[in-house]
């Protein structure tokens, strides 16, 4: 599904802090009054004429008619202002759906996630909607943070681990992914990686798996910093 990207209207249904830094707005779409989009997609919101900030969509095309925003506002500039600034019935305008970090379920390798902290917003859309479609494929998900409190997400992929088989979900606060991924997948036939995150750690996760064999072409990557 290809979604031509449009200037969007729509209003703040609620706003929950999932830590500290870490907050999630739901948006009730108002023009269109549903937004379509596939799993991995983000959305632009426009702060002047020049100046616009990327927010992944956290929820999943299966409710088009509120998505959810996911954001780290501890970086404390204008886009993060905004963030820490929404109350419900705000009017929010943006641009999307845009981005093609997006995995095909036709692709017949077997998916590999590696999110670095808030960069598992775009990795929990997907997943999330493989899931709820009757996805049985093996998937694995590495998620590494500075520590415990930053894997926002946790529970809800720890429930999701139990009740699909399928799904390997792995953990790693404190830790550095690309180790994990060395020591988690080294047979990488058959595999296709979706790595979200920073630069460093794409770069890092990118190496060990090229460095196991794995095509490069077959890593795709998504940057948040």
């Amino acid at each position: 599904m290809t979604v031509r990207a449009r200037d969007c209207l729509a209003r703040v249904a609620a706003v929950r802090a999932l830590t500290p830094d870490v907050l999630e707005a739901d948006l009730a779409m108002a023009d269109p009054p549903a937004l379509a989009f596939e799993a991995g997609q983000w959305v632009s919101v426009p702060f002047g004429p020049k100046t616009v900030r990327a927010y992944s969509i956290a929820s999943t095309p299966l409710t088009p008619a509120q998505i959810t925003l996911c954001a780290d506002v501890a970086p404390a500039g204008i886009g993060s202002r905004w963030f820490r600034g929404l109350r419900p019935g705000d009017e929010v305008r943006f641009k999307g759906p845009l981005g093609g970090f997006v995995f095909s379920r036709v692709d017949p390798r077997s998916p590999l996630f590696v999110a670095e902290e808030i960069g598992i917003v775009p990795i929990r859309s997907v997943v999330a909607e493989l899931y709820a479609t009757g996805f049985g494929r093996p998937t694995a998900l590495v998620y590494q943070a500075r520590d415990a409190g930053w894997l926002v997400y946790d529970a809800e992929l720890r429930s999701l681990a139990r009740r699909h088989p399928s799904f390997a979900y792995h953990p790693v606060p404190g830790a550095r992914a690309a180790e994990a991924v060395a020591r988690l997948a080294p047979d990488p036939a058959g595999l296709v990686a979706y790595v979200a995150g920073g630069d460093a750690t794409i770069r890092a996760v990118r190496e060990a798996l090229t460095g196991l064999g794995l095509d490069r072409k077959a890593v795709r990557w998504e940057k948040f910093w």
